[in-house]
């Protein structure tokens, strides 16, 4: 399974995530620059980092959406391909059109940089296989645009077709409808989550709730 990590100018999680799956990954993890108009031939899953992409100084991940690579993407997950948007991640794939709804604003306006409670709402026969229905995990989150909205029409969809995949356990963080922390695309092959799973893969680095995360990915494509 070959898997590449996008990088953009101001993304800062990018390492981390290529460590993860490097972990947990037979085959190859490779970098991709944001410029690249085309993807590598062979990549089976598309990754966007978190981090603060051209600054964030237009609306969230906005320019990030329209760098030369994301048609790629685009192009990419219409085929079919898996994509993967954590965080900055997340708010590029809504930017472009590939998940629906915004992140904007939190309700406190505050940045906020915390381990978060979250329950697995659906096993994903990809992303989320390993874990179970129900399952509570902690994940970091560190966002000030993390405040998940859509339309209610959106929601129910998002309801009925199951592409609701992590919500915040307890208190709302940030605001987000229906405590959403993360969604798949309808098709099931997309997904775009708030938490840094990529954060919780050691014991040595605050907890491993995240290894069956990217262990549940490479195992799942490889299969």
């Amino acid at each position: 399974m070959n898997i590449g990590v996008v990088i953009f100018p101001g993304s800062n999680c990018d390492r981390d995530l290529y460590r993860a799956f490097q972990t947990f990954s037979p085959n190859k993890v490779e970098f991709l620059w944001h410029k690249n108009p085309e993807l590598p031939k062979g990549i089976d899953v598309c990754a966007i980092p978190g981090g603060f992409s051209f600054g964030d100084y237009l609306r969230t991940g906005a320019i990030a959406s329209r760098s030369p690579i994301i048609k790629a993407i685009i192009e990419f997950a219409h085929a079919g391909g898996f994509v993967l948007g954590i965080c900055n991640g997340f708010q590029i794939l809504c930017e472009c059109g590939l998940l629906p709804g915004a992140l904007i604003r939190n309700q406190s306006t505050q940045f906020i940089c915390r381990d978060q409670e979250l329950i697995i709402c659906h096993k994903d026969p990809l992303f989320t296989n390993l874990y179970d229905k129900n399952q509570k995990v902690s994940f970091p989150i560190a966002h000030h645009d993390g405040n998940y909205f859509v339309d209610t029409e959106t929601h129910k969809v998002l309801i009925e077709n199951d592409q609701i995949a992590f919500r915040y356990q307890g208190k709302n963080p940030n605001g987000s409808v229906d405590n959403i922390a993360g969604i798949y695309s309808h098709n099931h092959r997309i997904l775009g989550l708030m938490p840094h799973p990529e954060r919780r893969v050691d014991p040595e680095i605050g907890g491993n709730d995240g290894a069956l995360f990217f262990k549940s990915i490479c195992d799942g494509v490889s299969n």
